[in-house]
């Protein structure tokens, strides 16, 4: 099944956000490596491919996962997580359509 997964940054975080990236990006690395990646990105604080030190708001991910206890599991343990980076994550069944 495909889940999207949405994490909220912490308000005035992106100093540990910079500072856990390269953790963040290995595991959607192996993601990506396994064929279950689908998509993955921040989402930028102001109407700006490189937002600055405006930061980001947040991340999404759509990856496959066997279930949904596996990836809230998989989520729970992200790097950003582990820093404060997110204040929030969500976890939720995506249906694709399109393409």
């Amino acid at each position: 099944m495909i889940y999207a997964i949405v994490g909220e940054d912490v308000p005035g975080s992106l100093e540990r956000r910079l500072a856990a990236r390269p953790a963040h990006l290995e595991r959607l690395h192996a993601l990506r490596d396994q064929g279950r990646l689908l998509m993955a990105g921040p989402f930028p604080a102001v109407d700006s491919p490189d937002p600055g030190s405006a930061g980001f708001t947040g991340s999404l991910i759509v990856a496959e996962f066997p279930s949904l206890p596996e990836a809230e599991a998989w989520a729970g343990a992200d790097p950003y997580v582990m820093a404060g980076v997110y204040a929030r994550v969500t976890v939720r069944p995506f249906k694709r359509v399109l393409p």
